[in-house]
């Protein structure tokens, strides 16, 4: 149900948010809420969160990409969404699948948080211990590790925060990564090492909050009131650089890309799983100039080899 139209201090519901049942992405909700509210002079009431269990909070034993990939974090929220039982939902961006169903439209991305990596167990890359068990199941970070580190050995690492920090506790592995915004926004920054964004590039979309609905929705309106110009720019490039490699959540792909007077500097690698093999490129264009990143995606799997370019659909 959305009511536009009632007074600041409406005892009415106006936006129904749907959200994953988990501390991290609840958290975001409440802080897209609060914005909502802010922007808007509406009591807090005027916005429900509605959560749900997604389908990758259920099955944590296995890699994302072996029981169906990142629809797995949107697939109950989208049928909400055509089905009417929430006006938009919330999502971590780098959760996203790159291609969304046509019926549905960014309405506002956030100002983008800490976009890094925190390494938890030691004070660098460079101090893991020989032969360190790592724990993480995203193929980016697996590779990125086994190139600077062929040493180490990777380990399935997959739940929230809190799962995996007790996780770690347990002796399961030495060291783990954790999303610096996400430690951020649960209070917690204060556990581990923030890694160098240039150094040890960060996913595609990572640090962004996205606040999804149907196109055509009366909610529109109010929730693009909290859109950030900057970041929504930089996270459009960065998924045009994933639908142009053909992207996958098999695929081992680091992207960062900043936004700056009306232009982005873009860099991202490939590797290949074992992190044996690596390739960079970079590109500055216009904000607005997505076929820029289509064709930095052209050239990195133009010079890729087919170790790493397996890893994506894209066809040359």
């Amino acid at each position: 149900m959305v009511n536009l139209h009632g007074s600041s201090s409406n005892s009415g519901q106006r936006i129904r948010l749907g959200t994953r049942n988990s501390p991290l992405a609840m958290a975001q909700a409440r802080e897209v809420r609060e914005r909502l509210c802010r922007a808007h002079g509406w009591d807090e009431s005027a916005v429900e969160l509605v959560p749900v269990v997604a389908s990758g909070d259920k099955v944590l034993d296995r890699p994302l990409a072996e029981i169906g990939g990142k629809a797995l974090w949107t697939k109950e929220l989208d049928r909400w969404l055509f089905d009417g039982e929430i006006d938009a939902s919330v999502h971590s961006a780098k959760d996203v699948e790159t291609i969304r169903p046509a019926e549905f439209a960014f309405a506002a991305v956030l100002p983008r948080a800490d976009r890094r990596d925190c390494l938890i167990g030691a004070p660098s890359i460079a101090d893991l211990p020989q032969g360190a068990k790592v724990g993480t199941s995203a193929p980016r970070r697996a590779a990125q590790l086994l190139h600077a580190r062929p040493d180490c050995e990777v380990v399935g690492f997959r739940g929230n925060v809190a799962t995996r920090l007790a996780k770690l506790e347990a002796g399961e592995a030495d060291a783990t990564f954790l999303a610096a915004a996400g430690l951020e926004r649960l209070g917690e920054s204060a556990v581990g090492t923030p890694l160098d964004k240039t150094d040890w590039i960060p996913a595609a979309g990572q640090g962004a909050i996205v606040v999804e609905t149907l196109a055509d929705s009366d909610a529109m309106g109010a929730l693009s009131a909290l859109d950030d110009a900057a970041t929504h720019a930089e996270l459009a490039a960065e998924r045009a650089l994933l639908e142009g490699l053909g992207g996958t959540c098999h695929s081992p792909v680091a992207a960062l890309c900043e936004y700056e007077d009306g232009m982005l500097a873009m860099s991202a690698s490939l590797f290949s799983p074992d992190g044996s093999e690596r390739v960079d490129g970079a590109a500055k264009f216009a904000a607005d100039d997505l076929a820029a990143c289509r064709a930095l995606a052209n050239d990195l799997l133009s010079r890729a080899s087919p170790a790493i370019r397996q890893h994506f659909t894209a066809e040359l």
